[in-house]
């Protein structure tokens, strides 16, 4: 087995053992990792469509470089709530009580507070570590606490 499926594993057998995290694992976590992955390349084709063709004209290639990637972290940010939203925890739209705008400001504050956990764990473990190995550690520490944040908390179905 290679290391990344080890390491697949040693997260599905993690969030496992957790309440309810069999029935997680088979389903909700899978859809949120494939949104996930779909939402990285709407990150990568915005960052390339933006920086070659919506902002040649800006001759700062620094000011450009960082208005094309905010532009596509924002579209893949939207992507991934919408896809989340209507597919991951597609089966709780009726039963929650706030607004879409809410809800995607909630989603939006749970990525931010794990793409800073992330750039936090992986400066921790590159210590002790090579910085790829750290960084793919972080990013899957992170996408656990980020599934569970935006699960208890951004589509939390109302009783």
């Amino acid at each position: 087995m290679s290391g990344l499926l080890r390491f697949k594993q040693t997260v599905k057998d993690a969030v496992s053992r957790l309440p309810g995290g069999e029935w997680l694992v088979k389903q909700r976590f899978a859809k949120f990792g494939a949104v996930g992955f779909s939402g990285t390349l709407v990150n990568l084709a915005v960052l390339y469509i933006a920086q070659e063709f919506v902002y040649p004209g800006i001759d700062s290639g620094g000011l450009r470089f960082n208005l094309s990637l905010a532009t596509a972290i924002f579209f893949a940010t939207l992507h991934n709530f919408i896809w989340n939203r209507a597919w991951t925890w597609g089966d709780r739209k009726a039963l929650i009580s706030k607004s879409i705008a809410v809800q995607f400001m909630q989603y939006c504050a749970a990525c931010w507070l794990a793409i800073a956990l992330q750039f936090v764990f992986t400066n921790f473990l590159k210590r002790y570590m090579y910085y790829l190995l750290a960084n793919f550690l972080a990013i899957g520490i992170t996408a656990v606490m980020n599934y569970l944040i935006n699960h208890a908390w951004t589509f939390k179905a109302r009783k």
